[in-house]
C-alpha cells in the first residue's frame, strides 16, 4: 500500500512537471531556433509563423510582407542557405521581450564553400500573442 501511494505521488509530480509551460525566455529561444531551421530548410511559411501580422523591420517601410519577400528572394538566389546564431540575450518584461544576437548568414550554389556571407548584429522585439511568443520587430546592422 505504501509503495502504491509513493508511486501515485511520483506520477502526480511527473504529470505536473510535464504540464507546466517552459519559461518565456526558453520559448523565445525555441522560436528563434525554429526560425533558423525554417531558413536552412528553405521554408518561409514556417519562418513567418513566428512573425506578427504587424511586424516592423529596420525601417518604417519594411513590414511583414517585405520580410516574406526578402526570404523568398534569398531562397531563389541561393541554392543553400546557412544560419549561425551567436549568443542570444533575452530580456522579458511582461508580455513583451527583446532578444539580441549575432547572426551569420551564408549562401551559394550548395558547394563546399559558400559564395556569399554576412554577419549582422540583430535586435528583435517579441510579444506574447495567445500564449505564443511572436517576433514583432527586427533591426539588423552589418558587423
Amino acid at each position: 500500500m505504501l509503495h502504491a501511494l509513493r508511486f501515485a505521488a511520483v506520477l502526480a509530480l511527473l504529470l505536473l512537471a510535464a504540464c507546466s509551460r517552459a519559461p518565456d525566455e526558453t520559448r523565445i529561444r525555441d522560436a528563434i531556433a525554429a526560425m533558423e531551421t525554417a531558413v536552412e530548410t528553405r521554408n518561409p511559411r514556417d519562418f513567418m509563423s513566428h512573425v506578427t501580422e504587424d511586424f516592423a523591420g529596420r525601417d518604417s517601410g519594411f513590414d511583414r510582407s517585405a520580410l516574406h519577400n526578402l526570404l523568398r528572394a534569398q531562397f531563389l538566389r541561393n541554392e543553400s542557405v546557412s544560419v549561425l546564431i551567436g549568443p542570444i540575450d533575452v530580456v522579458v518584461q511582461g508580455d513583451r521581450a527583446t532578444a539580441t544576437m549575432t547572426v551569420t548568414l551564408s549562401g551559394g550554389s550548395g558547394g563546399l564553400l559558400p559564395e556569399r556571407g554576412a554577419i549582422y548584429a540583430v535586435e528583435t522585439g517579441w510579444k506574447k500573442v495567445g500564449g505564443d511568443w511572436l517576433c514583432l520587430s527586427a533591426n539588423w546592422q552589418p558587423r
